[in-house]
Parts: structure tokens; C-alpha cells; sequence
């Protein structure tokens, strides 16, 4: 099961607390694929959205295929329907709305020919807790780097 690898949101974890991640697949029209197969894309200011019981990717920017046909254009920026199954999208849209939540993606690949994307359900952070974060990553990598230095003498 070969994964290959088109886009990822690297602020994505840096700016929310992620709590748990899950898969979906993406609905595309024509062209659109061969732009993701060159990573013609960008996904760092998408974000989903419930729509009538319908999960909507928003944002996300495929840009044109060049060798596309001129008579059917597609909109770079349009919304784009993600595929989960029903209890899937149920639980979501439930923590969603009891917890508020945000639904954000984090990568988006090809896996088994098919476009996916990871999306990521979680909490936006403040100023404050970035900080923290940061903080804290320094600090266990100052320690590691420590222990490390301390078992090679």
C-alpha cells in the first residue's frame, strides 16, 4: 500500500491542539488530479465545514492543469465534498459542536491511486500555549541531546 506524499500543513500542529486524526477522501472533478499527481496545490488555509449534513473542504487552492482542455475550466478554490462514511461524519459533527472543534487537514496523499486527506479534529492554541508548546519541545530536546552526549563518554 504505497502512499505518496502531495502536500502537508506543517502549521497545522503548531496552531491547534490536535486530539485525533482521521482519513477522507475527496471528491474531484476532471483535471484536477493530474494537478494533484504534480502538487499543484496548496492546503495551508483550508479548513472543513458542515453543510447540510455534509462535510465541505474549504479553501483548499488546486491550481489549473496546464495541458487541460480550455472548455471545461475548473475553479481553483471551490468547495469540495469529503467522503466519510455516516457514523463517521455523525461523530464528528457531534464533537464539533458539544466540544467546538475545528476540523483541520494535515496532509494530503494519493494512497491506492486515490486522493485522501488526513484531517486533523482539534483545539486552536493562543499566543500563550505556543509558546509553551515551543518551550517544551526545546526542552526535551535539550535533554535528549544531553543523555545522548552523556552515553557517548
Amino acid at each position: 500500500m504505497a502512499v505518496k506524499m502531495v502536500a502537508t500543513n506543517r502549521q497545522a500542529r503548531r496552531n491547534y491542539e490536535i486530539s485525533e486524526t482521521f482519513e477522507a477522501g475527496i471528491v474531484l472533478r476532471g483535471s484536477e488530479v493530474k494537478s494533484l499527481r504534480e502538487s499543484k496545490v496548496q492546503i495551508s488555509d483550508t479548513y472543513a465545514r458542515f453543510e447540510d449534513g455534509e462535510l465541505w473542504l474549504i479553501g483548499l487552492h488546486v491550481a489549473p492543469y496546464v495541458r487541460a482542455s480550455t472548455h471545461q475550466r475548473v475553479e481553483p478554490a471551490r468547495k469540495r465534498k469529503l467522503l466519510l462514511h455516516r457514523a463517521e461524519l455523525d461523530r464528528l459533527f457531534s464533537k464539533t459542536e458539544q466540544d467546538h472543534l475545528a476540523i483541520v487537514p494535515m496532509a494530503l496523499y494519493f494512497k491506492e491511486n486515490r486522493a485522501k486527506i488526513e484531517l486533523g479534529l482539534g483545539r486552536g492554541r493562543r499566543t500563550v500555549d505556543k509558546r509553551q508548546a515551543i518551550a517544551k519541545r526545546d526542552a526535551d530536546r535539550e535533554a535528549r541531546r544531553e543523555l545522548a552526549r552523556r552515553s557517548r563518554r
